[in-house]
């Protein structure tokens, strides 16, 4: 997909939302993908029912104080939002996940403008859900502290911050495990991602 099309199918929505997507800009050492955590590393998040009066406004609501109080912004309100590349929404990396042709996944960097409305129009974009007040999304701070996933279950959406996800041993864990398993998912660019970035890991540890 060429950069205008793209623009036009992905950036173009997104800025809708309330996101503007700043090009190749993602921090050098961000960790590939975040997966694994246990309850124990969930440092906050909630949980709406889909009956849930003024559903969006309350999601979107509680998302920017989560956001805020978990430090996902930082001082010009940027982070980083996991995109299926090409234009393969949401929707459709969801039903490619498990047929052998996962969708390329990857971090973008984007600063939330005034006009957002991430529940909303950012869920209905395709792209961060898969309709408004049915979101699907994974972000993180520009230095990696904080992580927030939300996603739609059977009877609501679910919230939740993981903090320093690169500390965390099940996190981690889960990482090391992914290079080494032999399957469609992770795709194997993000297999060969990961190890890149467990070995620099490493290179950094005491004693390394």
């Amino acid at each position: 997909m060429g950069v205008r099309e793209r623009d036009r199918k992905v950036y173009r929505p997104l800025w809708r939302a309330g996101l503007e997507v700043l090009l190749d800009a993602v921090p050098t050492g961000t960790m590939p993908f975040v997966a694994g955590y246990g309850a124990e590393d969930v440092a906050g998040g909630f949980f709406h029912r889909y009956d849930t009066p003024r559903l969006v406004e309350r999601l979107n609501a509680d998302w920017y104080d989560l956001a805020v109080s978990s430090g996902l912004f930082d001082h010009g309100r940027e982070f980083l939002v996991r995109l299926a590349q090409g234009a393969r929404s949401h929707r459709a990396a969801l039903r490619h996940l498990h047929d052998g042709d996962p969708a390329p996944v990857l971090w973008t960097r984007v600063r939330l403008l005034d006009h957002w409305d991430v529940m909303g129009r950012g869920a209905a974009s395709a792209f961060l859900g898969v309709r408004s007040g049915h979101p699907g999304f994974a972000m993180m701070a520009l230095d990696g502290s904080v992580y927030i996933r939300a996603s739609t279950g059977e009877t609501g959406i679910d919230v939740l911050a993981v903090r320093h996800p690169d500390r965390s041993e099940n996190v981690l864990r889960h990482l090391e495990r992914s290079t080494r398993y032999d399957g469609p998912c992770p795709s194997r660019e993000e297999k060969r991602r990961v190890a890149v970035w467990l070995a620099g890991r490493a290179e950094g540890l005491p004693g390394h």
